[in-house]
């Protein structure tokens, strides 16, 4: 019998993400908004995927849906090979912490709390001791190159520093998933290219890893784009 390669696994693993015919509406009194309409959508461990598109083509809806932010009106979505569509709140929060790693245009780091007491936050919900939980944060930020930073506060650090931060805070739990939600958005050019930097080499270490963006040249450091308009996604083109 032929042993199998090193590469089976990843054949064989379920999708990260696989959504089937997801739609979602939102209804305000009479009317009702197609925000996101039959959007099938498939991303394997280890992709670096973008999805690109300008302001209400459904890309923001599109990221809530695979955060488990928000459920789809119809369809299926499925994280990991789980369905989620049958989990009640408590069980959507706890797929959150352990399978996506969230990094935000806005950091949304908690203020007045230390760079290390932020990425081990995430920790809490995988009954860690303290000491672990901060062991694996202080290797988190060591990666990211803020050891000599770990006792500073958010408003101590600059907006290249916060964003290391919230990516080490998104690593922490080792995901499944790192969703990045406009990554540079409140970045200037140079420390954004930082930032795309690190995605691409958490990438090439085997990190699967959906970006979203608005910006055509942030897109281009992923090796599969997806554009959206008017709620539907329009190609997922490969990036030579």
């Amino acid at each position: 019998m032929t042993a199998a390669g090193p590469g089976s696994a990843l054949l064989t693993a379920p999708p990260v993400i696989d959504m089937r015919r997801v739609s979602r509406v939102y209804s305000t009194g009479r009317l009702e908004v197609t925000a996101l309409q039959d959007v099938d959508l498939t991303v394997h461990r280890g992709e670096f995927v973008a999805v690109v598109g300008p302001s209400g083509s459904g890309k923001t809806t599109l990221m809530n849906l695979i955060g488990c932010l928000d459920r789809p009106t119809a369809g299926s979505y499925s994280l990991g090979g789980k369905l989620v569509a049958g989990l009640d709140d408590d069980a959507l929060a706890r797929v959150r912490s352990r399978m996506i790693g969230f990094v935000f245009q806005s950091f949304n780091l908690l203020p007045r709390t230390s760079a290390l007491e932020n990425v081990a936050t995430p920790l809490l919900y995988q009954g860690l001791s303290r000491r672990e939980r901060l062991d694996r944060a202080r290797g988190a930020l060591e990666r990211l190159g803020l050891a000599d930073r770990l006792d500073h506060e958010p408003s101590e650090l600059s907006g290249g520093q916060q964003q290391r931060v919230a990516i080490a805070r998104a690593i922490v739990t080792e995901p499944a998933l790192i969703l990045a939600d406009e990554p540079t958005g409140n970045l200037d050019s140079a420390t954004g290219a930082d930032v795309m930097r690190i995605l691409e080499e958490l990438h090439t270490s085997g990190r699967t890893i959906l970006l979203i963006t608005h910006d055509p040249a942030v897109a281009a450091h992923a090796t599969r784009q997806l554009h959206t308009l008017d709620g539907r996604i329009l190609d997922g083109r490969a990036v030579a």
